[in-house]
């Protein structure tokens, strides 16, 4: 079963609704002032795309997931704002649409199979940017990935749902595995099992940087865990602020 499959219709349920607002205070802080349009990569449930409508943005949002999208799509209805919603992978973007802003939160990066995928991506981000455009990302760290992630357990007992969460290292260096079970309620109010396998990778900063730099991207910014202060060897998540060469 695809990657948030079933994980879409529980995942507002797990979620640490307190992140959007961080991810969104983050974004703010760091968009040129004349910023319209935004594109929001890996939107998710929408979430973060309807703050960004709200606080006025055009806002075009893609994701991988039809079922998110579905939910997103309800959502943005429920919060009357306005917002461009497009199935799609991040790894095929359309570069003759010009964004002044592209976002891609909750590591949805380290989804990518590999450094091949992820300078896929760069690149892409890079051609669908305006020429004076920031992109703006996060991933998880090494210190997270290697000494946080593996023997990692959550689970979440709810009355209509059940969710386990449990995450182990994976076969490639810097890679975590997280196998999610859940058991969710249909219409008989008998409980259906659904499985999800979910692999994350990261990479060294150095190596983010270097990627980036190859992209086009000449002026990068670092900071951690949704504070403008440099990382640490402790930080658990990693921002970038990126804007390309001044030749667009």
């Amino acid at each position: 079963m695809r990657a948030y499959e079933t994980f879409a219709f529980v995942y507002d349920e797990v979620m640490d609704e307190t992140l959007y607002q961080k991810w969104f205070d983050f974004t703010a802080s760091h968009l040129p002032k004349k910023t319209e349009t935004i594109l929001e990569l890996a939107c998710g449930t929408g979430a973060l795309a309807c703050k960004f409508a709200r606080a006025g943005f055009q806002v075009t949002a893609l994701d991988l997931s039809e079922e998110m999208l579905m939910i997103a799509y309800n959502r943005a209805i429920a919060e009357d704002v306005e917002v461009t919603f497009m199935l799609g992978d991040m790894l095929d973007l359309d570069a003759s649409v010009k964004y002044q802003a592209i976002t891609c939160f909750s590591d949805s990066l380290c989804y990518m199979k590999d450094e091949r995928a992820v300078q896929q991506v760069f690149d892409g981000v890079a051609n669908a940017l305006a020429g004076d455009g920031v992109f703006i990302f996060d991933v998880h760290s090494i210190y997270k990935v290697d000494e946080l992630f593996p023997d990692y357990s959550f689970h979440e007992n709810e009355e209509d749902f059940a969710f386990l969460w449990d995450s182990y290292p994976g076969d490639t260096a810097h890679s975590i595995v997280h196998e999610l079970t859940f058991f969710v309620k249909d219409e008989d109010n008998n409980f259906k099992r659904f499985d999800e396998i979910h692999r994350e990778r990261t990479y060294e900063l150095n190596f983010f940087l270097q990627m980036l730099e190859s992209s086009g991207f000449d002026n990068v910014q670092v900071f951690a865990d949704f504070e403008n202060k440099a990382p640490t060897p402790t930080s658990e998540r990693l921002f970038f602020v990126c804007r390309k060469y001044s030749g667009g």
